[in-house]
């Protein structure tokens, strides 16, 4: 939405009884090291007992009212960009199943822990008409909300997109987050293909976790978008299709 995080608070629930307490500091160092990098004053947390391991946290930040970048605003002949390469939810699948390679674990990891914020400040800069992250509805449940609250539609082109290594591989084994039927039955009719085959399709609704964002742009200022993402070193990203006033997204 363009706003600028300020302060946050921990939230750590830690199964002591099953998780190394080593793992809690690791998890905490983890955490500072990425607020840092997002320029966030940590001002507090809460730690609780739990049956299963997990942390977050409760982020302020502040925007003008007026300059706020919605998922409802996107225009018929906009560009749409997206940041990041989908496959987090196969590959953190493939994970648990000890199939992922060293390699895969340690790619899918660096996508995760890559901030949205030199993105979010290079739109900013340039000027989008609407914007959205992409997480656990995946790409195609994410879009789908745009459009639907923007009133228009998408074309996607499915063969301009990245994809995390092994993610094509593992969908086509059936490594599938059970996500990834539930955003399925989410976007509906909404989505029609044409001449993509059915691993893609699927790796399109992937839910993403820690995904990147989807930018709705005027095709005038493309070029300075593209630019200024690679200046910011974002390093990958690409034009992945078009809004259309037809509504419902098409997909090629």
């Amino acid at each position: 939405m363009g706003a600028k995080p300020i302060t946050a608070i921990n939230l750590v629930m830690f199964d002591t009884c099953k998780v190394p307490f080593d793992y809690l500091k690791r998890i905490i160092e983890g955490g500072a090291e990425k607020l840092k990098e997002a320029t966030v004053t940590l001002v507090g947390g809460h730690t609780v007992e739990d049956l299963e391991t997990k942390y977050g946290l409760a982020v302020t930040g502040v925007t003008h009212p007026e300059r706020i970048i919605r998922n409802s605003t996107a225009k018929p002949g906009d560009v749409l960009v997206y940041t990041k390469p989908l496959g987090i939810g196969v590959l953190t699948t493939a994970i648990k199943a000890d199939m992922a390679t060293p390699e895969q674990v340690e790619e899918v990891t660096e996508v995760m822990k890559e901030l949205n914020k030199n993105a979010s400040e290079a739109m900013i800069s340039v000027g989008v008409n609407a914007c959205t992250d992409v997480t656990g509805f995946g790409f195609l449940g994410h879009l789908y909300e745009m459009v639907r609250f923007s009133g228009v539609g998408a074309e996607i082109y499915s063969d301009k997109f990245l994809f995390i290594s092994g993610a094509e591989e593992f969908a086509s084994m059936g490594l599938l987050p059970a996500a990834t039927y539930e955003n399925i039955d989410y976007v509906g009719k909404a989505v029609s293909f044409e001449g993509v085959n059915e691993d893609r399709k699927m790796l399109l609704f992937d839910p993403q976790t820690s995904g990147g964002l989807l930018m709705s742009v005027p095709e005038s200022r493309l070029d300075s978008l593209l630019s200024e993402l690679k200046n910011r070193n974002c390093r990958q990203f690409s034009v992945v299709g078009r809004v259309t006033e037809e509504s419902g997204i098409k997909v090629f």
